[in-house]
């Protein structure tokens, strides 16, 4: 079987590992952190959300984002340090506006066909994830920012996602803890959320289980393409270790970027980061948190129970770099969006996480074939790695199987397509 090293262990990444083995590939993942999904896929806001699929290229960001550069608590925070590729990115963010329908479409439709790959994964491998299947509800309070809703509910019908417009009341009954003074909402049966490092942990421990190696604590220095191979050299512990592969396929989350550039393609992500605390729950709390899952549209929070002591509450994207660092400025205006809205919720006990989202600057994943065929890439999901990633696994993993299937036509073994005639 082709011997296939897929280049991280976040949700891409082993998603990705599992998706290969699946037809049949030999996998090998390869890990700079000591465990799976430590970076980007450790604590965010826990939303499958096919509802939340709208890309960011629009006027209307563009104009709000100017405006939330001069508050302190805004959902954006930037800093305007010159950068060139920060503002090379942000120009190409720009440009990409007239593909806002176009994209979010296609967004959406990967969105829901992600839903059916990602529980058949979790029931597969018997991962508990903490998933609560009971929807995800916008709310809002500000009758611009409803209206508005109006709009992207209509846009994402035509991906097949449907959210259902639901009054004040009809909300407080889907999710009795909501405050007063909400004017609606819309509700999307179908999303449903989870903790995305129990899964990824769980999977990373499935796809080791099912033959895959996986080898933590690892980079990728270096990297030459031949004819029928691909040469890494790997370092661990100041040892380096050339090994080689049939293909390779690119899932390093913001490493993506530096690591394509070894193979000569351009993958423009940008560490867009986002914040999220998790709240302990004592008796009192856990009584009085929401457990439907929420966003809140205009202060751009989303929330998720994960079980029945946590409350997950993420949101926020500040542009400053591969920037790893908590700023308690960040986090205060979630514990601050908690009291206003959830005030019996203590939240003395609040872990609070910071993570680099990998974002393209079209708001699309880098999917498919680089410029050698034998170099792949599931990268640069964003804000919806978590939403999107069983789909794109099954996306890429059928194109690499394309691949290999009409190299060698004769190939046999696996579950997938290598026993069929070559492909035109």
């Amino acid at each position: 079987m082709p011997h296939i090293a897929v280049i991280g262990a976040g949700i891409t990444g082993v998603t990705m590992a599992s998706k290969l083995l699946d037809r049949g590939f030999d996998v090998t993942v390869i890990e700079r952190n000591s465990y799976a999904a430590m970076e980007t896929s450790f604590a965010n806001g826990g939303q499958l959300s096919a509802s939340n699929a709208e890309v960011w290229n629009s006027v209307g960001t563009v104009l709000k984002g100017l405006k939330w550069l001069a508050k302190k608590d805004a959902p954006l925070s930037m800093n305007l340090s010159p950068s060139w590729h920060k503002y090379s990115w942000l120009a190409e963010f720009v440009a990409a506006i007239p593909n806002h329908e176009k994209n979010t479409v296609a967004t959406a439709k990967m969105a829901m066909m992600a839903r059916h790959h990602l529980l058949a994964m979790a029931a597969e491998a018997d991962i508990d994830f903490d998933v609560e299947h009971r929807g995800i509800l916008h709310f809002y309070k500000d009758a611009a920012e409803f209206e508005a809703g109006r709009k992207s509910t209509k846009l994402l019908e035509k991906a097949g996602v449907f959210r259902r417009e639901v009054s004040a009341d009809e909300a407080r009954k889907i999710e009795p803890t909501l405050p007063e003074n909400i004017l609606g909402g819309f509700f999307t049966e179908g999303d449903f959320s989870g903790d995305i490092h129990k899964f990824s942990t769980g999977l990373e421990k499935s796809i080791r289980a099912r033959g895959a190696k996986i080898l933590f604590d690892t980079g990728v220095s270096s990297s030459a393409l031949s004819a029928d191979k691909v040469t890494l050299t790997l370092t661990s512990n100041g040892a380096s270790e050339k090994m080689d592969f049939d293909a390779v396929v690119v899932s390093a989350g913001v490493g993506s970027r530096t690591i394509a550039a070894q193979f000569g393609d351009r993958v423009n992500v940008y560490p867009v980061k986002g914040y999220s605390i998790t709240v302990d729950l004592d008796e009192t709390s856990a009584e009085a948190a929401p457990w439907v899952s929420l966003l809140d549209e205009k202060a751009k929070i989303v929330t998720s129970r994960l079980g029945a002591s946590r409350f997950r509450v993420a949101g926020t994207a500040e542009f400053n770099g591969a920037n790893y660092d908590i700023r308690a400025d960040r986090i205060k205006p979630l514990t601050g969006w908690v009291k206003a809205n959830f005030p019996e919720v203590c939240t003395r006990n609040t872990t609070p996480w910071a993570g680099l989202r990998p974002m393209m600057p079209n708001m699309m994943p880098r999917l498919g074939a680089g410029r050698n065929p034998r170099v792949f890439y599931n990268t640069g999901h964003g804000h919806l790695g978590w939403t999107l990633s069983a789909a794109t696994a099954e996306i890429v993993a059928n194109t690499v199987e394309t691949s290999f299937a009409a190299k060698t036509p004769t190939m046999t073994g696996g579950t997938g397509i290598f026993a069929k005639p070559a492909l035109s």
